[in-house]
């Protein structure tokens, strides 16, 4: 298990990206953005947005947008396939690290109540 997390790479989500990361959000939510959102998204100066990346494919993703002291967390997903490995809670702290690095004093993200892995997130320790 820890080899494969080190085989993840996180880095700032390209519009070379964008199919990928359709594709993982079709296997994660019932309701989806539109590909044109993420290209919107990318020319946001108030916008980060990251990739984790296995082996070269996309496994997840994560967003946010960054407005003075407060960043709110936008998406975040992780291919159902490679969930349970802790790529979320890397993504989730890279998030944080840059929401951190741009002034941000708070970070929220809002989760639907039937999404159990994400309102653990609040409980966990990072």
């Amino acid at each position: 298990m820890v080899l494969a997390l080190n085989r993840v790479i996180i880095e700032p989500m390209r519009r070379e990206d964008i199919e990928s990361i359709c594709a993982v959000e079709r296997r994660c939510y019932p309701v989806v953005w539109h590909a044109g959102a993420y290209e919107t998204e990318l020319a946001n100066s108030c916008a980060r947005y990251y990739v984790a990346r296995l082996e070269g494919q996309v496994v997840g993703y994560a967003g946010m947008w960054v407005i003075m002291d407060e960043a709110h967390i936008t998406t975040l997903a992780v291919s159902p396939d490679q969930q349970g490995r802790k790529i979320g809670q890397r993504l989730l702290i890279t998030l944080i690290e840059e929401a951190i690095a741009c002034g941000a004093e708070y970070v929220t993200l809002e989760v639907r109540m039937s999404n159990a892995a994400a309102r653990q997130i609040g409980r966990a320790h990072v």
